[in-house]
């Protein structure tokens, strides 16, 4: 069983005018324009141009004497060669397509068996019940093809017309529900979503106003198209549209409550578009819980009307299209819940932490499958520092992207808390095994320090990162792998390396070098081979600027690499020179604010920045004051010159300082307003050994 055709082409070498599915006929040697019968045939009473098969259908003796004959033949009767010496015929005869709406003129009954006596021009009649069914096969097949609402919407308009009407309105509800939501405002609207109609070529005089008009564009209404049809409008409660649209069932236009539901349907022009007779049906589109729009199928005033079992045909059309609107609505809004999703697992800024630049990409592994459970984050230290994360939680379902947004709330909370890489994977571990059994994923924590220009990464069963070093040299970093986190009962080992500035170093999550066609250590080496010629590119003195480095990067996949998500987080070491910081140990006593101050005093000068003097020495004398009183080890003070001025003192009391407004008559409690008021940012973070409070100038 096929589909049937729904536009008009021509067969090749066909005449013009022949009628679209009619039998090709070659113009007989005397002009007449009827075939001689074939070889094996002979004529009956039912006249000269019918053939043996179809006489068989009448009662008598010639009937009999006629099948008889046809028996005779034997068979070489269905598939006879021409007599001798006849001309051979270029054409052979194609039988009638099905589906196609009946025509007037002629008899109706000899135009269903034979197809001819039609319109020049016009589609032939569905012959049979069979003739519907077919159409109801090919034509839901069809809308069942489109995946999003525009494609249903076409899909329905492409299959009736021309072969089940010569036009057709879909108005759908404005806006949509989605599933079992309950609609927000209390008016139903309608808004029309596309029409459809036969081309422009087989457009006759005769038609009605509505379809002597370009096709618009889905979604769009020229001028005069929406002058005649409403685009817009509401279904009032107990309004005969309301009435038609509670009932289901499609109905003619001719019914009472068709007649009355039109004009609030299409507008007070309706009478332009809909024809007279039953030559309109109005089927409302029903999903799984409610209407949710109608489609107006329309006939010319020379076509023959529709027929009762063209009801059931619109019907199953509606049914169809309804429920496939159904799907990709409900469709749409999960692609959308799936995309909000990402973005708030994923950073949406990264941070822009001293001494190093960030770049970062994430691909998803296909459109239909946008959410993974691939991660990366980088997230601000105290000591300047910046811990860069990327992670791998199996699967690529919804569940995975929530375990992994947990792990990565997770591995904030515990950088925060400033424990060292080994120590946030055992965790990470633990927490794995509270969400499943089965909750598995690869993660590799690293931390930089820009100060001491070292970086100490912790794996666990992760790809190793590679360093790209400023020469152009690429490395994979021999990094202990580790079990994956989830496991349960495993150590993990970190390591500390040299992270040279110019440096870039590149962490990524397997779906980069590994795919059906090559292994991982194949990708790796792929991987370092494409970092090493990019670098090339720059030179040996200038490191690639880190956007297009990561583009490069991505432009290895190849067209079947594409079977996991990737993640990509690219860090370019710039670091702190050591003339840049200034470092002490204060002894937890009375003396401490004063000598702070003389420390700080000393280093701006030497970096020529005494116009922040005054500034420097009162808030570093408030918050030394702070840290003295309660501390009981040496308490430490840092300053680091980058694009601003950092201050940073450190002690081993854990207890975070509040910010309070102090009373007219306390002496104390005003330390931190004055931070407040004068720094550019401050705050306080608390490490394993006791807090760092900090704060920041502008550089004038």
């Amino acid at each position: 069983m096929t589909e049937q055709p729904t536009s008009y082409e021509r067969p090749q070498g066909a005449d013009p005018t022949d009628p679209r599915g009619a039998l090709l006929r070659t113009p007989a040697p005397d002009g007449s324009g009827v075939l001689p019968p074939a070889a094996g045939q002979g004529r009956t009473e039912d006249g000269p141009g019918t053939t043996a098969s179809h006489a068989t259908s009448g009662k008598g003796s010639k009937g009999n004497q006629s099948a008889k004959g046809k028996d005779h033949a034997g068979p070489q009767a269905e598939h006879s060669q021409p007599a001798a010496g006849a001309e051979p015929d270029s054409h052979r005869p194609r039988p009638a397509p099905e589906s196609i709406p009946p025509q007037p003129g002629g008899d109706v009954r000899s135009e269903r068996r034979t197809g001819q006596g039609v319109t020049p021009g016009r589609p032939t009649p569905m012959r049979r019940d069979g003739d519907r069914l077919r159409f109801v096969g090919a034509a839901t097949r069809r809308i069942a093809r489109g995946l999003d609402l525009d494609e249903i919407v076409m899909g329905l308009c492409r299959a009736t017309v021309p072969t089940f009407s010569d036009a057709i309105l879909v108005y759908l509800r404005d806006p949509l529900p989605v599933g079992d939501e309950r609609p927000v405002a209390d008016r139903v609207m309608l808004r029309l979503r596309r029409t459809d109609r036969i081309p422009e070529e087989r457009d006759t005089e005769t038609g009605f106003a509505a379809l002597a008009l370009p096709p618009p564009e889905p979604g769009e209404l020229t001028a005069e198209l929406s002058s005649a049809i409403a685009e817009l409008c509401e279904v009032r409660p107990g309004g005969a549209l309301a009435e038609v649209l509670r009932g289901v069932r499609p109905v003619f236009a001719d019914s009472p409550a068709a007649r009355a539901a039109l004009p609030e349907l299409l507008g007070e022009e309706s009478s332009l578009v809909v024809p007279d007779g039953q030559r309109a049906v109005l089927a409302p589109l029903r999903g799984r819980r409610r209407v949710i729009g109608a489609a107006v199928f329309l006939r010319r005033p020379e076509r023959l009307p529709f027929e009762n079992d063209d009801l059931l045909v619109a019907a199953q059309l509606a049914t169809h299209s309804a429920l496939g609107i159904d799907k990709a609505v409900l469709y749409d809004r999960e692609a959308y819940i799936a995309d909000e999703l990402q973005r708030t697992m994923l950073p949406e800024h990264l941070p822009r932490p001293t001494g190093v630049r960030l770049a970062s990409r994430y691909l998803p592994a296909a459109e239909t499958a946008r959410v993974g459970g691939d991660w990366y984050d980088a997230i601000p230290l105290p000591g300047s520092r910046v811990a860069l994360v990327v992670g791998d939680v199996m699967g690529h379902s919804m569940t995975s992207a929530a375990i992994m947004g947990q792990l990565r709330t997770t591995a904030q909370t515990l950088a925060g808390l400033d424990l060292p890489p080994q120590e946030v994977l055992h965790h990470l571990d633990e927490q794995a095994q509270r969400l499943g059994s089965d909750r598995m994923a690869t993660c590799l924590y690293a931390v930089y320090d820009p100060v001491s220009h070292r970086i100490t990464i912790a794996n666990a069963g992760h790809p190793p990162p590679v360093l790209l070093h400023l020469g152009g040299r690429a490395e994979v970093l021999r990094v202990p792998p580790g079990a994956p986190i989830g496991v349960g009962g495993v150590d993990f080992e970190a390591v500390e390396l040299d992270a040279p500035a110019g440096a870039t170093l590149l962490l990524y999550t397997d779906g980069l070098v590994e795919s059906r066609l090559r292994d991982v250590a194949t990708g790796i080496e792929q991987l370092r081979e494409k970092l090493a010629a990019t670098a090339q590119l720059t030179g040996p003195d200038h490191p690639p600027p880190l956007e297009a480095l990561c583009d490069e990067v991505l432009d290895m996949l190849g067209p079947g690499d594409r079977d996991d998500d990737i993640a990509l987080l690219a860090a370019r070491f710039d670091g702190i020179a050591p003339s840049d910081v200034a470092y002490w140990f204060l002894e937890p006593e009375d003396a401490a604010p004063g000598r702070a101050r003389r420390l700080a005093r000393r280093a701006l000068s030497r970096w020529g920045m005494e116009d922040l003097t005054d500034s420097v020495e009162l808030l570093v004398s408030e918050v030394v004051t702070n840290a003295v009183r309660y501390a009981s080890r040496p308490v430490t003070l840092r300053l680091l010159r980058t694009d601003v001025l950092r201050c940073e003192v450190g002690d081993d009391v854990p207890q975070l300082p509040r910010l309070r407004q102090a009373r007219a008559t306390d002496e104390g409690g005003r330390g931190l307003y004055l931070v407040n008021r004068l720094a550019r940012r401050w705050g306080a973070t608390r490490l394993s050994t006791g807090k760092v409070v900090w704060f920041e100038l502008n550089r004038s």
